[in-house]
This record gives C-alpha cells, structure tokens and sequence, in this order.
C-alpha cells in the first residue's frame, strides 16, 4: 500500500510542480486572462481529443472494450449519485452560491487532471477507458450542467452535447480502435506531439487560477468543506466499496476511481463566467480542492490497490 500511495503521489507532486509554474507565471505577469482563456481553447479543442485518439490507435481488443463499457455505466451511475446528493445538500437561498456547489460536487476534474494521471500511472490504456468517463461527463455537463448554472429557462442543444471536442475525439478514436484502422507513423507522431500538451497546459491553467484565490476566505466557507467532502472524500469512497463488491478489477478499476476522486472541475468556472454566477466561489473550490487533492488521491488509489489485493 505504501509503494501505491507513493507512486501515486509522486505523479501528483509532478502536476503540482506544473501548477506552481503557473502560479509563478501569473504573479509575474507572463499569464494573463485572455492567454489562459487561449489556452484552455487549445486543450478542448486539440490537447485532449489527440490524447483520446492516440489512446485508441491499436489493435481491436473485446476486453478493453468490455472495460470501455464498463466505466461508461459507472461514470453515468456516479453522475446520477451525486446529482441527488447535490440537490439534497445544498439548499443555499443565494442562487449564484447555490448553483455553483451543486456543479461543483457533481463535476470532476476527470479532463484536465484524470488524464495526464491516467497516462502516468497505466499509460495509453488508462487513457482508453478514462475517455469513456469523459464521454459521460460531457453529456452530463452539455445538459445538467447548463440547467443547473443556467437556470431552468436554458435551452438545452442537441448539436452542443453530441458535436462537442471530447465526444468528437471519442467518436473518432473508437472507430480507429473497433475496425482497427491502421495510421501512418507521421500522422501517429504529430497526434503524440499534440497529446502532449495536455499535462503542462491545463496545469498552468489551474495554476493561474489559484494565483488568484482568496485562500484563507476559501478556508473559511463550512459549505465549501461539505462541498469539498464530498467529491474528494465521500464520493469515492462509495464508488470503490460498490466497485469492489461488482467484481471490477485491474485497470479498469484503478481508471475509475483516478476520475471519480479528482478535484472540482474547471469547467465549473468557466461556466459560473459565462452565467454570471457566484465565480469567486467558484475558483476558489477549484483551487482548493486540487490542493487538497495531492493528499487524498494518492490515499484513495492506495487503499484501492490495497483492498483489490484482499479480496
């Protein structure tokens, strides 16, 4: 358990090292708003659908694909969860407060930190299955996630939740892996190049954002801890007990439980901008939680590996 928890911890430390970066890039100005927004365009756009691709140039395998389906229900399983929990626990009269931890229980950090961990500790085959919670999640976001942030009078888009740069990216790697479509080497290489922007930009990006974070106002908000609790701690831990009694195991296991424990999404920002909903609060569970994160997801995978082994 000690060997899971520190190799764990060390590929975090990594991402952590990055977001420090981007700490530093933002306090000396080398970051601004408009450079950051920039860059979150060219993970969604190009970053995170190449590693998706690139995660699913090889050979046809029925087990993989049984493993793709398998976290595809558990991510829809989790989402559904923690909707209902979210709904049940946060009931705050401020509507912008309220929305904003709503989102931010129900939304992981499942693109922007579950995959670079994805391709640290289990390779392009951790990033094969985690694809498929990204399905999940986008869906989820593309729907829930606009209600929620939204509002009950937000229209929701058929062409926004189906043509959307992670469904698109899933859509064509799927299609590479299930007929096993072959792809030159130069191509293959320029895909690779671009996967790999997707571990230092979105950390700068994260790093950005705790540069301007009221830390100890932050640590002052008890909602925000339950908040927290919840997807770092409560979540999880649910998720790993009922993925141990189903028999899931391997990989497909240890990809799962990297998603569901990353901290609140960044998305949730960017959509607390777009719906001029509470954003301080918003940035602040984002960089908290990832702070926090670098404790409890090393913990978490650990103890995973370690109960997988007793049973």
């Amino acid at each position: 358990m000690l060997q899971d928890f520190l190799t764990v911890a060390q590929n975090v430390l990594t991402l952590f090292i990055l977001i420090g970066v981007g700490v530093l890039c933002a306090k000396v100005k080398l970051l601004s708003e408009a450079a950051v927004k920039g860059m979150a365009s060219l993970v969604l756009y190009i970053a995170t659908p190449c590693v998706i691709i690139k995660s699913c140039i090889r050979e046809f395998d029925p087990a993989m694909l049984w493993g793709f389906l398998t976290v595809v229900a558990v991510a829809a399983v989790n989402h559904i969860v923690l909707i209902l929990v979210a709904r049940l626990c946060f009931k705050d009269s401020q509507e912008g407060r309220r929305r904003v931890l709503r989102c931010a229980t129900v939304f992981s950090n499942a693109g922007y930190m579950a995959i670079p961990l994805q391709q640290a500790i289990l390779g392009d085959e951790g990033v094969f299955y985690c694809a498929a919670y990204v399905i999940v999640f986008n869906i989820f976001l593309w729907t829930y996630g606009i209600v929620e942030m939204g509002g009950a009078g937000e229209k929701l888009s058929v062409r926004k939740v189906l043509i959307n740069p992670g469904i698109v990216g899933v859509a064509a790697g799927l299609v590479l892996f299930l007929f096993s479509v072959p792809v030159p080497g130069l191509v293959q290489d320029a895909i690779g190049h671009m996967a790999n922007l997707n571990t230092p930009l979105p950390m700068l990006i994260v790093g950005y954002y705790l540069a301007h974070t009221n830390l100890p106002a932050a640590l002052r908000d008890g909602r925000s801890y339950l908040c927290m609790g919840l997807r770092l701690i409560g979540m999880p831990l649910v998720a790993m007990g009922l993925l141990l009694l189903c028999g899931v195991r391997g990989h497909v296991l240890t990809s799962c439980m990297i998603c569901i424990s990353t901290p609140v999404a960044t998305a949730c920002t960017m959509f607390a901008t777009r719906y001029d909903r509470d954003t301080h609060l918003s940035v602040n569970l984002v960089s908290v939680s990832t702070l926090a994160s670098v404790i409890t997801m090393p913990l978490l995978i650990a103890l995973t590996h370690y109960l997988e082994t007793l049973l």
